[in-house]
């Protein structure tokens, strides 16, 4: 179900669009949140994958979106990982492709001035936390990152069982980045048995970040994993109270 967010479309490039909803563009830059889960619409109104920004409406707080890969229009949503491998396995790389565009997009929301370069956090839920980590490494002005049942190992999906030793599919494994964000502040929620994403994957990057963080000698790895009972299929749903609680934490960080 949509919900009533409203929402506007940037161009970045003419084959980049960045979307936002939140305060008003002539406030002048303000803290800001790049969010990924579907396409870039779906995931600033469609309920329930739009629950963080509810939870962050009515704040001074703009939210930012683009879409996926496989989320374009006229794709399935439940497809986009069969498109994931398919592009890798035939040496086409679609997620290197849009962290390139994200990375221009979060360049373009600071210099015009829409987002604040000293309070940008960045969020993801399921496939789009693994990119949104993935972007984190890149973009260090990424102080805050927020997971929720993120996917941390492509090779654990059932589109990947076949390509779980190619390196381009170990490549984007989460565990490669832990370096580059050990210094952040990192939390994510998942399910006690997400047999869909793997729990144990999932707390295994958790502490792969820390371990880095250790051999950096960052003091007191703000590295925060919530480990919560399972909900919907495979165990891979996460509930209102859940979105609630990283919304609000987004809001301290920022």
């Amino acid at each position: 179900m949509k919900s009533k967010i409203a929402i506007a479309a940037l161009t970045v490039a003419p084959d980049i669009t960045l979307y936002h909803s939140g305060p008003a563009l002539d406030h002048g830059p303000l803290p800001s949140l790049f969010y990924f889960a579907l396409s870039g619409p779906d995931s600033l109104t469609l309920d329930p994958f739009n629950q963080p920004v509810q939870f962050l409406h009515g704040k001074m707080i703009r939210v930012f979106s683009m879409t996926l890969p496989g989320h374009e229009d006229g794709l399935l949503a439940k497809d986009a990982l069969t498109i994931w491998a398919e592009d890798l396995e035939r040496g086409i790389d679609s997620l290197g492709d849009f962290l390139d565009a994200a990375e221009q997009a979060v360049a373009f929301a600071i210099r015009e001035r829409f987002a604040d370069p000293e309070k940008l956090a960045i969020a993801g839920l399921s496939r789009g936390g693994l990119l949104a980590f993935h972007l984190a490494a890149r973009v260090e002005k990424f102080r805050c990152v927020l997971a929720f049942a993120p996917v941390t190992k492509l090779g654990n999906a059932k589109e990947f069982s076949h390509l779980q030793d190619h390196p381009a599919v170990k490549s984007y494994d989460a565990e490669t980045i832990s370096e580059p964000i050990c210094n952040r502040h990192v939390r994510i929620y998942i399910g006690n048995d997400d047999t869909l994403v793997d729990t144990r994957s999932c707390f295994e990057f958790g502490m792969s970040i820390v371990a880095k963080a250790r051999e950096h000698k960052v003091r007191s790895p703000q590295v925060e994993l919530f480990i919560t009972p399972s909900i919907g299929h495979k165990g891979h749903g996460t509930p209102p109270e859940i979105f609630a609680q990283g919304a609000h934490w987004i809001a301290e960080c920022l």
